[in-house]
């Protein structure tokens, strides 16, 4: 029986979604190893085994390729951090969430630094595009911080002058600098303070000492 023009759309359709996860997969990993401005086109139509005219079917320019990689990284990050996060209602499920951080970036010695935070230092001052696009997945990691500590200060855990969004707020600052000082010194020693700081920030906030 022959393909029917639906089923011949379909294949196409899922054939350049393959091939757009591809480009976008090898810019990804093209921008961690060398920033954003640093890697050129050429380098990821090699490194994705597509051409010139596959790329530019599929994008427009650079910068729409950023965005993309910008796209895939904040799903990646905040699908993981919701995962985390969703069921923290203690302190001691917040210290939990912040020992996960420190062994991923024990694990690489500080290197590469935050996958959102990193784009954002190199890209927010030169791309309007992708400083709001960053700054949006940032407030949604931050919003996910929130509801934590809002279900911890709900269930008595944090006293009842503490302000959520200001704890969370201060707490992503911390963990984006502590990012970028392990990358600077190849060791997660700075994050491990900055996470402490943190910490240290919410156990003033609790209303029974938290050990």
């Amino acid at each position: 029986m022959s393909e029917t023009v639906n089923e011949l759309d379909r294949r196409l359709t899922a054939r350049g979604a393959a091939t757009r996860a591809r480009i976008v997969a090898a810019a990804d990993e093209l921008m961690a190893l060398k920033g954003a401005a640093a890697t050129t086109l050429d380098e990821v139509t090699a490194a994705s085994g597509t051409s010139k005219s596959q790329f530019y079917r599929h994008f427009g320019d650079k910068s729409a390729l950023v965005q993309a990689v910008i796209a895939l990284r904040g799903s990646r990050v905040l699908e993981r951090e919701e995962q985390y996060l969703r069921r923290v209602d203690s302190f001691s499920g917040l210290e939990r969430w912040c020992r996960a951080i420190l062994q991923r970036v024990t694990a690489r010695r500080g290197a590469r630094g935050c996958d959102l935070g990193s784009l954002s230092t190199e890209l927010s001052d030169q791309d309007e595009a992708a400083r709001i696009d960053l700054d949006a997945h940032l407030t949604t990691w931050i919003s996910l911080l929130t509801a934590a500590l809002g279900r911890m200060k709900a269930n008595g855990t944090l006293s009842d002058d503490a302000d959520p969004s200001t704890l969370a707020t201060g707490i992503m600052a911390a963990l984006q600098g502590g990012y970028v000082l392990a990358q600077a010194a190849h060791d997660p020693g700075p994050m491990r303070i900055a996470l402490e700081l943190a910490m240290d920030s919410v156990r003033l906030r609790t209303t029974a000492p938290a050990k």
